[in-house]
Order: C-alpha cells, then structure tokens, then sequence
C-alpha cells in the first residue's frame, strides 16, 4: 500500500514529539468559566496551587487582567545534610478580559477560595451623580 506524501507529511508533524509544551498553558493553567446573572456576570478562574497573595486583578483602559506569579524552592537532603535534589521553579501567567471603560475597581468584587477566584463584574454601571455646585454665602 502507497502512502501519499500528504498523508506522511501531515501525520509526521501530528505526532506528540513536534507538539509545543508551553503553547497555550495560561488558558489551560487558567481555566476560566463566566456565568451570567440577572445583575453581574460571575468568572470563575481556577488558579490550583497559588495563594491568595500570589495573585493580582489589575483593570486599565478597560481590560481585566489577572496575573498569577509563583516562586517555588524545594531542597532535600540526606541525614547528613549532603544536597540530594534541588529544584526550583519561577513563573508567571496572565490573562485578559475586556470589560468596558465604564468599569472601576470599586465596581469588581473579588474573592479567592479553594484555588477558584471569583469575580463579579456588574452588567451595568451606575451613573456617576454630579456633584451639585455649593454655593457660598454672600454676606
């Protein structure tokens, strides 16, 4: 049976040895699920093995990004204290959200619980009122 070069060519670069590790793992590091209520729009992202404090919502012009960063060290020694294994890892992941301009920090609530941050992010703004001019009294 004769292969077609196509064949070989698109089943060669398929296989697992030319997939690229590190392609999309913020989304898969990330993973990200938005529900919708009468009111907000709930994102619930899973962030497994970060605290609370490894993690930052940051809004400008408009995007929600949320940005996870970790700095781990492990050591283990012999009962001598001799170095058997050291490992280290640093890194980072981030994703973006557009949520309007009309958004401020003070309009997204944020908790962050079992690995799952929560986000309520409200469908609509309220209007900013105008402040009233106050007049000074004239004597």
């Amino acid at each position: 049976m004769l292969l077609s070069n196509r064949n070989f060519i698109n089943s060669f670069f398929n296989d697992p040895f030319f997939e690229r590790p590190f392609e999309n793992t913020t989304s898969q590091i990330m993973k990200t699920d938005i529900h919708e209520n009468d009111a907000n729009y709930v994102v619930e992202m899973e962030l497994p093995g970060y605290k609370k404090e490894d993690i930052k919502a940051d809004l400008k012009d408009g995007y929600l990004t949320i940005t996870a960063s970790k700095n781990e060290s492990k050591e283990e020694h012999d009962t001598k204290g001799k170095c058997i294994r050291k490992e280290r890892y640093t890194g980072s992941c981030n994703r973006s959200f557009y949520v309007g301009k009309e958004l401020t920090q003070e309009d997204i609530k944020a908790a962050f619980s079992d690995g799952i941050l929560r986000l309520n992010i409200p469908k609509e703004v309220p209007k900013a009122i105008e402040e009233q001019p106050k007049y000074i009294a004239i004597e």
